[in-house]
């Protein structure tokens, strides 16, 4: 029998050198990338969930934190995969997306794939506050300080049985109030000033990704994938999902995802497996003249 994990502990689970990163979203637990990461797991990756900094208590667990907090978990994590693994995909749910692009920015030797399950470069999903659209005038922590951001219903999952469960587990995660989880407004600013760095710099993402993203996502509207994949300067393939909101990672598709994410990591293992080609060696100008003479 599998022995999980708590909702909030971080995990890596051996296997082969491939192996792959995946990071929970903004205030959540790695229970959000857990189906993903036994699927991968049994098809001999090595697979390392981290919890990030600051996360794994409830709404307000993530004051005092900031997007350089999250970011060394990040990279805390991706030191030990690279210990026991040769090629590394870094993925990331919603607001951890951002995070694995910043990876693959920051380290582009090391980081070999991409994979973006509902990205987040701004919350504007059918489900999001109106006020939500306010906060894009916020730049200072003093006026973040008045926002609070709390899921709710549908919560990013269609599936209401799965919906259920992951309620269910990430409140014994938060053990002090119960609270479904969430962030204050100095979270979301941090997040903001995270998204504007990387937006800069998407063009030097060359690494091949993939990005998982549903149409009637509650949480991150579908453009938020097509104008990543207008901007990447890689090889970027997008599967557009038709029956989940934003967990999609959990929701009624989480096979698809799963499928499409094991074949990706297929590919780009062969692709590194190639032999490099060899190329003929440059003969001096001076031997040519005198091998023509001859």
């Amino acid at each position: 029998m599998t022995d999980y994990p708590a909702p909030h502990a971080s995990q890596m689970i051996s296997g082969g050198r491939v192996g792959f990163l995946l990071l929970h979203g903004l205030g959540g637990t790695p229970v959000e990338v857990r189906y993903l990461a036994f699927g991968l797991a049994r098809q001999g990756y090595t697979v390392h969930c981290p919890l990030l900094a600051g996360h794994g208590g409830g709404i307000g667990c993530t004051s005092g934190t900031g997007w350089r907090d999250w970011y060394a978990s990040v990279e805390a994590a991706h030191d030990e995969l690279l210990k026991v693994c040769d090629v590394v995909i870094v993925g990331g749910l919603s607001a951890g997306s951002i995070l694995a692009l910043e990876l693959a920015l920051n380290r582009p030797r090391q980081v070999h794939g991409v994979t973006l399950y509902a990205p987040t470069l701004w919350p504007d999903g059918w489900s999001v506050p109106w006020y939500a659209a306010l906060f894009k005038l916020v730049w200072t922590p003093k006026l973040a300080r008045w926002f609070r951001f709390v899921e709710r219903e549908p919560y990013g999952i269609k599936d209401e049985r799965v919906r259920s469960y992951i309620l269910r587990a990430l409140a014994i995660a938060d053990s002090a109030d119960s609270e479904i989880p969430g962030y204050d407004g100095t979270t979301m600013l941090e997040l903001k000033w995270l998204v504007k760095r990387v937006k800069k710099r998407l063009h030097e993402v060359t690494q091949p990704v993939l990005i998982c993203h549903s149409r009637d996502d509650d949480q991150s509207d579908v453009r938020n994938a097509f104008w990543l994949q207008r901007r990447l300067g890689g090889i970027v393939d997008t599967c557009i999902l038709d029956d989940s909101y934003h967990m999609v990672t959990v929701d009624r598709q989480r096979g698809l995802v799963l499928d499409r994410t094991h074949r990706f990591a297929a590919w780009l293992e062969s692709r590194h497996a190639q032999p490099a080609r060899v190329q003929p060696a440059r003969v001096p100008a001076e031997r040519q003249r005198q091998e023509a003479a001859e």
